[in-house]
């Protein structure tokens, strides 16, 4: 895979997310249940100002899909919504073993949510490399994967 650019920490994930997606208008999420709602609900932050769209898709269940909305405390599902959208944004959380997600069956899930969509996106967020070693590029045809690498220390002062 090419590298398109190189960025640090989590505002510089967050800043090439919103760049890859400026030009979308209507974006569903889909990642683990619970895991990745939250990441979902913070590269939503990111864009809360304009007029896109936003859904998430708790695991490749389209029926349960909920709209994202900006709230005083910062955005939250919302009520049930229609699915269908220009740019999907696979989390990296569907991709862990004990989940249990295939690949095969969420490419079907993209082409629901892209169909009759001019434009078709499909973004990959993921940490680890997991979409890479989990062999998903080879079943789905990502436009990006945004790989980022999580360092914690735990500290005494």
């Amino acid at each position: 895979m090419k590298v398109m650019s190189t960025s640090k920490g989590i505002g510089g994930q967050l800043t090439d997310f919103r760049k890859l997606v400026e030009a979308s208008k209507r974006i569903t999420f889909v990642g683990s249940v619970g895991f990745c709602t939250p990441f979902a609900e913070l590269m939503a932050y990111v864009i809360r100002g304009s007029a896109m769209e936003m859904n998430f898709v708790p695991d490749t269940r389209l029926e349960d899909a909920r709209s994202i909305i900006s709230t005083p405390s910062g955005m939250q599902l919302g009520e049930l919504a229609d699915f269908h959208a220009d740019t999907v944004v696979l989390l990296g959380g569907l991709a862990m073993p004990k989940i249990g997600i295939e690949p095969v069956k969420t490419k079907e899930m993209i082409d629901s949510i892209l169909e009759g969509s001019e434009k078709k996106l499909i973004i990959g967020v993921c940490f680890q490399s997991i979409f890479q070693n989990q062999k998903w590029p080879d079943t789905i045809d990502f436009d990006f994967i945004i790989d980022a690498d999580l360092t914690s220390e735990v500290k005494q002062p």
